[in-house]
This record gives structure tokens, sequence and C-alpha cells, in this order.
């Protein structure tokens, strides 16, 4: 029994692989319905598992089969032609001879569930092509043709990768390639089939055409793959004692250890990944099943089918990707007639695109439909009560837009099999999160929508960025790692600004809000620290700085599963183990995100700072800031400011009341800004002047300040401390008053000299 099981299995396998691959070729081939080859591919397979059934006595899956043989029959032979009708009749017989799969695979019976109306359909349609005389004339003729041809052909096609894979490995190992048991007795059966075999090796046929791939089972992958990472972790030991020996040959053995076993990794790792085609082979029936079934006209599209994933990442892709597929025919891509009137061709185009970007996969689904309308989602989910209406009005259109992904939520008018129900796209999101994986959106009314997937290559070793907090040992994912920055000093005291109670810092004009991690983990902060290290982050699109005391170096790690009682801890995404042996946790920067409140749109904590800080960056001003004369500091418009020049003292010249310099071929005036404010001199002498250019429109001035300080931004806020006609008004910028000087002002006052100034 233990041979026949192994035989039943393999043959449930390799079936379940031609269906797959019967579900693409009967879709394709509704757009080339006179394609012959990809016809007798179809029916190569389906002659195939009828065989098969009939070998092991599954009486069901042999009459469904052997009725849709006979009509890929007609249709091969051109007594039919293919139609949506019978294309749908064929489908659905691929169902059932799944669903009797199912069954076998889950009792050893092919179930005792009634076809007959299937294959009345089927024969109803064979009829069609002409009497029944003739019909089952043609019928005999037709099947005693093809089995000839197999039976000619079978050794040859046998390792070939032909989509109908004629031979399966169930009837080499059961039958000897035989034809099926329902035609010839099973004495006569082996023997012609073996006849044939040697004949076609005889001939240099290719009977004994080498397997380039074997099987494994998943199971066995897994423990391969946990026993290379326990393999990583012994290395990782090994590395860090050795650091601290002399010894060359040890050295050298201890290096000769970790170079295999990193090529042994990446290359169990390989074993796992596959290519992403794998799912996306299911993806045409659902969109032309979905199609007929919502009355619309889609084409499909998919570049990228080769990109490869860890299995484990397929595998948590599956049902989100086929959610969102759904979503993109029912809910983006109009019915023909809304198309038409649109100005849009009736056809809509449905596009799946997987490409690696920043050592990430990236996989968008994209519909020319009719986008999201952010009012109309606004308003369903202040109907929903998810959100006020407060709340609805201050929302940016990308906050909007985010609402599809609360639980409940659904846009639909009304239930049906396919949408409605408010359940989905939390799932997908929550699935794709699970992973290390993020999903966002762009759309625009009447254009079209993107979802963009990121998605990890692998999630069982990852590099990572190990940490010190509190005294305590983090990893740190390097795929959510974007820089490093190193604050020291007065600037680690004075460079946290803080924006209605949130900490933020200023990084190259941009406010990153900072999470401080000892205090959400409870730690020990060290309050005399001179220094602030920021691992800068980044979850669904949205940067932010996590504080630490103290980076440590970077590393490959195997993640381990957190135990059940651990699992609830949103800020932990697993463990490892290091070097010397103790336990170090692996941060999710998606749940440190969440805690805080800088994503999830439940939270409107992140729409409310984000809100302020927008506001904040909309009314900022750069601003270079400079001394002029004895404690006295000034303030110029970024806007306005063309070059910064050294000009030697002794090229200065006069000319109409003004200090001017030769430059670049024009008279450049030149303003000392010390005299300007009424300032006492610095009482240097310096034989080089430090010039500000300034610009606007045709005019140009050199404004002679002491030094140059520094490029800040500055919120618009000032006062009037007297007059002054090129003073706009007096603030407090890095804690000194500062003079703002009213350039334009200015350069209007040197209209004497406008004729000779400078294009800078």
């Amino acid at each position: 029994m233990g041979e026949f099981d192994d035989i039943l299995k393999e043959f449930l396998v390799e079936s379940y692989e031609n269906l797959d691959q019967l579900d693409q070729d009967l879709v394709a081939l509704e757009s080339d319905p006179e394609n012959r080859d990809r016809l007798a591919s179809i029916f190569r397979t389906i002659h195939t598992i009828k065989g098969s059934a009939g070998f092991f006595g599954f009486d069901r899956l042999q009459a469904v089969t052997h009725a849709g043989e006979n009509l890929l029959v007609k249709l091969r032979d051109g007594e039919l032609r293919l139609t949506p009708e019978i294309n749908d009749v064929l489908l659905a017989m691929v169902d059932a001879v799944r669903d009797m799969l199912a069954a076998i695979e889950a009792t050893g019976s092919d179930g005792d569930k009634d076809y007959s109306e299937l294959v009345r359909r089927i024969e109803e349609i064979q009829a069609a092509a002409g009497s029944d005389a003739e019909q089952t004339a043609a019928e005999s003729s037709a099947t005693d043709s093809a089995e000839t041809d197999t039976e000619r052909s079978e050794p040859v096609e046998q390792p070939a990768t032909d989509h109908g894979s004629p031979g399966t490995a169930a009837e080499e190992s059961a039958m000897g390639q035989q034809e099926p048991a329902t035609k010839r007795g099973p004495a006569e059966a082996p023997t012609q089939s073996a006849a044939a075999s040697a004949s076609a090796n005889r001939s240099g046929g290719g009977g004994h055409v080498k397997e380039s791939t074997i099987r494994v089972d998943v199971n066995l992958l897994d423990k391969l793959m946990n026993l290379v990472g326990e393999l990583v972790l012994a290395r990782n030991q090994i590395l860090q004692f050795s650091a601290t020996q002399t010894d060359a040959a040890f050295l050298n053995a201890s290096q000769r250890l970790s170079l295999v076993t990193t090529e042994l990794q990446e290359s169990v790792m390989k074993t796992r990944m596959q290519p992403i085609g794998t799912i996306w082979s299911k993806l045409p029936r659902v969109v032309r099943d979905l199609a007929r079934q919502c009355g619309r006209q889609v084409k499909l599209e998919m570049e990228g089918k080769d990109v490869e994933l860890d299995k484990s990442v397929i595998e948590s892709i599956k049902d989100p990707l086929t959610h969102m597929i759904r979503n993109a025919v029912d809910h983006g891509i109009e019915p023909p007639e809304e198309r038409v009137a649109k100005g849009k061709p009736p056809e809509g185009n449905l596009t799946l695109r997987a490409f690696h970007e920043g050592g990430q996969v990236i996989i968008e689904i994209s519909d020319d439909g009719r986008g999201i309308d952010v009012e109309k989602v606004k308003e369903k989910a202040v109907r929903k009560g998810l959100i006020t209406p407060e709340e609805a009005e201050q929302m940016t259109p990308r906050q909007a837009m985010k609402l599809i992904f609360l639980p409940g939520f659904s846009t639909a008018e009304k239930v049906t099999n396919v949408s409605g129900r408010g359940v989905g796209m939390d799932v997908v999101r929550n699935n794709i999160e699970k992973i290390g994986g993020s999903v966002d959106i762009q759309s625009h009314p009447g254009q079209g929508t993107t979802f963009r997937i990121k998605l990890p290559l692998t999630l069982a070793i990852i590099p990572a960025l190990i940490v010190k907090s509190g005294g305590e040992r983090m990893a740190i994912p390097q795929v959510s790692l974007l820089e490093l920055v190193r604050l020291e000093g007065n600037e680690a005291k004075e460079g946290i600004e803080w924006v209605h109670e949130a900490p933020v810092y200023r990084l190259r004009g941009q406010l990153l809000p900072l999470v401080y991690l000892n205090e959400e983990l409870g730690l020990t902060t060290n309050e005399e620290a001179e220094s602030l290290n920021i691992v800068v982050l980044h979850a669904e699109n949205r940067r932010f700085g996590l504080v630490v005391d103290e980076i440590v170096d970077t590393q490959e790690i195997v993640v381990k599963p957190l135990g059940k009682r651990l699992k609830g801890l949103s800020m932990f995404a697993g463990a490892t183990i290091m070097g010397d042996g103790r336990v170090a946790l692996i941060l999710d920067v998606f749940g440190i995100a969440k805690r805080v409140g800088l994503v999830g749109d439940q939270d409107r904590a992140l729409a409310e700072l984000e809100e302020k800080v927008q506001h904040s960056e909309e009314n900022t001003v750069m601003m270079l800031t400079v001394a002029a004369g004895e404690g006295r500091c000034a303030a110029i418009p970024l806007e306005f400011v063309a070059r910064l020049e050294e000009i030697p003292a002794d090229s200065i010249e006069q000319a109409n009341g003004y200090e001017v310099v030769q430059y670049r071929g024009h008279l450049l005036p030149l303003v000392r800004l010390a005299s300007l404010l009424n300032a006492m001199p610095s009482g240097d002498d310096p034989a080089k002047l430090h010039a500000v250019v300034c610009r606007v429109e045709n005019k140009s001035v050199g404004l002679v300040v002491d030094r140059i300080l520094d490029i800040v931004e500055w919120r618009p806020h000032m006062e009037r401390v007297g007059t002054h006609p090129f003073v706009a008004g007096s603030t407090i910028i890095s804690g000194r008053v500062t003079d703002l000087i009213d350039v334009e002002r200015l350069l209007d006052s040197v209209e004497a000299v406008a004729d000779t100034t400078v294009a800078a």
C-alpha cells in the first residue's frame, strides 16, 4: 500500500499543477481561439488525467474528464469554435476536477457530488456540431487517433516542459507509461507502452532525458533552513571568540567556516525562493470570471513574473493579492458603457508589476478606472461612525484614502457576493504588515488607482542594525533603516525642538518626529549623555527618528518567533541569539510607530501632528544669518541671496557716491551692513571682505558683513522696535536678537546705479 500511496500522491501533485496551467491556457485561448498547439496541450492534459482516473478507479473523475476530452476533440479538429460560453463549461469542468482531486486527497475517493448536469451541458454543446451518429463516429475516430498519437509521442514528451505534461510520474510508476486502462487491458497496456518506449530510445528519442528538477517536501526545506540558521548563530559565536585570539591557524579556519556558512546559507535560501508567477498564474482566471460576473471588460497585463520571493512570503501575500485584484475589477474599472461615456476605451487595463527596489520586492497593482473619490470615502466613513465630521474636514486627501483600510469600511452601495461587506482591505494591510511589508495608495479621480506593496525578500535570515538602549541589546531590521544621525555637545542638547509637546529634529530642513526607545520600553535613561544617536526609520512611508543609547554594529541575524506569551507585544517582531549566546529582541518598526501614533488611521494623533508640521513648514522662511558690527546680528531671506564672495579690500573703488567693485565685467555696489544698521564697527581691518551678493530682478548689491553665521528656518514672527528704512523688524533666532533686512527696499534705494548692476 505504501508504494500505491506514493503513486497516488504523485498523481495529485502533478494534476494540481496541470490544472493551474489549464486555467491560464483556457483564458488565453479566448483571445486566440484558433491556437491549435494550445488546444492540443489542453487535450493531452485532460486525456492524461482521465487515463490515471481510470487506473485508480475514480469513476466520477473519469466520466467528467472523458466528456471534456470529447468536447476538446471537437474544438481541436475545428468542428466547434471556442466561444465564451464553451469556455465557461470547460472552466467548470476544470473546477470540478479540482474539487474531486481535493476529495481524493482528503478521503481517498473522488467524493459523492453529482456532476451529471455538467456532463449533460458538455454533451449538449457537442451535439451542436452535427447529428448524434456523425458525432459518435467523429469522437471515436478522434479519440483513437489521439490515443495513437499520445502512445507514439509520450516517451519523447515525458520530460518536456509542455504545459499539458502528457505523461505524469504517477503513470510512469503505476502503468509504465501506459495508455488508460479504460481502453485496453492492463497486461496489454504495460507491454505496448514499454515497446513504444524502447523503440523511441533506439531511434534517438528523448525517453531518458534527465530531469533538471526534483520535488522536495516543504517541511524538509523548513527544517534545513532552521539548521542553517543554527549554523549561522554558531558561526557568529566563533567569529566573536576568534576576535580575541592570535592563533593564525584558528583564525584561518574560522574565516573559512564563515565563508562556507555564508555560501550554504545563500544556497539554502535560494531553494526556498519561488517566482511570484506561481501565484500570479491563478489571477487571469480570477479576473476573467469576475469581469464576466460584473459586466466588465478587463485586459490583464503582468510584468516581472520571474521576481523571486521566499516561499513563506509568497504564501502570506496570496490572499491579499487576490483580494486587491478583485477590488480593482469590481470597484476600480468602470462598466464599458460608463468608460465610453468618459472617452475611454470600453476595455479597462489592469497591470501587475513586480520588481526589486532597495533590497525589497515591490508589487504594483494599477488600473485605469474611476479612481478613489476621497470625498465619498470621507462621507461613508462619517456615516459609519468611523470618524467625526470635524476630523473628515481636516483630513488631507492622502489620509482620507487610507480610510479604506479601516475595519468595516466599504464604498460599495450594496452587498454582493463580491463586495460590500466591509471585510477585506483591513485584513490585506494586516497580513502584509505581519511579514514586515507595507502598502500604499496613489489615486487620481477618473484616471485610476495604484496600490504599491513593499515586501522583504525573506523572513528567515535578515541583515540588522544592533543597538543598545538602557543596557539592553536590540536588533532593527535594515529594511526599515534610512540613515544614522549623531548629535554631540550643544547640538545634542539644543538641536531638539518641540512642536505641540512632540520632540522633533530638523534634518536637512524637514521636521523629523523623535521616539525615545528608553522611554517607550521603560528602561533607564542616561541623563548625562553628551551625545544623541538617532536611527532614522520609515514605516508606511513616514519617517521618524528612534533615539538609542549606542550604535553597536550590523550583522545578519536569524529570526526566531516570540513565544505565545509575548506575541501580543506589538513593539517586537521576534528574537535572535547573538554571538555571545545571549538573546536580543528584534524591534518591530511599524509596531513602534503605531504605538506612538505616527501611523494608523484610527489614531488621529498622527493626523494632527502632520497638519501642525505641514502648517509650520508652509510658513517657514529660509534665512541666512550674519554678524554685522559689534554684537549685532542680521538675517537675509535666502531667496534673495545669489552668491557669497570674498572681496579684496584694495579692489574697492568709488562710483556715484557708492563703494563699488568690478564684478564679472560689471560694477557691483557695496553696502556695509554695520554702517547701515548704525552698529559699532568690529574694529577689524581685514584684507578681504565678506560680501553677500543679493539680487532682485535686474538689480544686485553686495552686503558687506563681518562673517557668515548660519542658514536657518524661521517661522515668521517679528516685532517693530523703533524705525529703520531697511529693517523689516526684529526677532529671536538661535537665541539672539536679529534684525531682518528688507532687501527689496534696500535695492530700490540703489536706483542710481541700477543700469550698472550685474547678473549674478
